[in-house]
């Protein structure tokens, strides 16, 4: 059995991909590809993880809900085709080298079958929002740990950015002080950038965390970043500081990550009237398909009154 594959899966795909790995034709895939793939590979990998599977073990249950998780749920079906063959491409060299027992992607393959239903939207009721708007308030205590935990529940509840996108923010992309107040997420092809007004609940959590996070300990110009390294924050320590968020205000919601910060987001905007084309835009979406299921949530109709932000 390959142990690498359990020990440092990111490098195991790409020692595999590099060495090993070939198309239908069998011939060995161009740079170009190897790169895509990796990327494509570590988007899988992130979603097992915060899933709380492993590569070894993950089912067709939970390969049916990668295609329902965050940006995953907006991918053409070419872009889902590609990756359920690779996924199933890793999945029989796993079975062949003993990590695995079975491939779950074999029979998707040959059917080529999507999951035919929606997942529920959730989101946060109004009474919790509010709640979690005064969770992020700076507080005379905190320290630049707290702060910084406070200041991510504000980006993601404040701004509706997606995990990855809040996990690559730089110092530079977040001006607090501007008039009005923005963050500024590069582009991400196919996404172009965007420039995003802070909701005023976020404006302090995040102008404290600027200022703590001169002294904090990490190299880089990450927005939030582990101490010493400076290397990125994980998907698994964002959930993780957004549940604790969830029990400090004493809530629970069968989603307690960013994704249910940033529909919650979504929601607010439509309920101030916010139009649903600019708040497709303001999410950095390619339809209006999931601001339009979001939108379906709100029963009284949309008031035309409240300004834009």
């Amino acid at each position: 059995m390959d142990t690498l594959w359990h020990l440092d899966p990111a490098r195991a795909y790409a020692d595999w991909q590099t060495r090993e790995a070939a198309g239908a034709d069998r011939r060995p895939f161009s740079q170009q590809s190897i790169v895509q793939h990796r990327a494509m590979f570590d988007r899988f990998h992130r979603y097992l993880v915060g899933r709380g599977a492993t590569l070894a073990g993950f089912g067709a249950d939970v390969l049916d809900g990668f295609w329902l998780d965050g940006d995953a749920a907006n991918y053409s079906p070419a872009t889902r085709m590609r990756y359920l063959k690779l996924i199933d491409r890793l999945c029989r060299h796993l079975v062949a080298i003993g990590v695995r027992d079975a491939n779950p992607a074999s029979d998707l393959v040959l059917g080529q079958y999507w999951p035919g239903e929606d997942p529920d939207v959730l989101f946060l009721p109004q009474h919790v929002d509010r709640d979690m708007q005064d969770f992020v308030r700076p507080q005379p205590h905190d320290d630049p740990a707290t702060l910084q935990k406070r200041a991510i529940v504000a980006l993601y509840l404040g701004t509706g950015v997606t995990a990855s996108e809040g996990r690559a923010a730089c110092i530079q992309d977040l001006n607090p002080h501007a008039s009005p107040p923005y963050l500024h997420v590069p582009a991400r092809p196919p996404k172009v950038s965007r420039t995003i007004h802070l909701d005023p609940f976020a404006v302090a959590a995040l102008s404290a965390w600027l200022y703590a996070r001169r002294s904090w300990p990490a190299d880089g110009d990450l927005l939030f970043s582990l101490k010493r390294t400076g290397t990125p924050i994980t998907d698994m320590s964002l959930g993780k500081i957004v549940r604790e968020a969830f029990a400090t205000i004493g809530h629970e919601a069968d989603d307690m990550g960013p994704r249910i910060l940033r529909n919650t987001y979504c929601r607010r905007l439509l309920i101030r009237g916010v139009a649903p084309d600019t708040v497709t835009e303001r999410l950095g979406l390619a339809s209006n398909r999931t601001v339009e299921r979001i939108a379906a949530t709100i029963d009284v109709p949309v008031s035309q009154d409240c300004p834009p932000l």
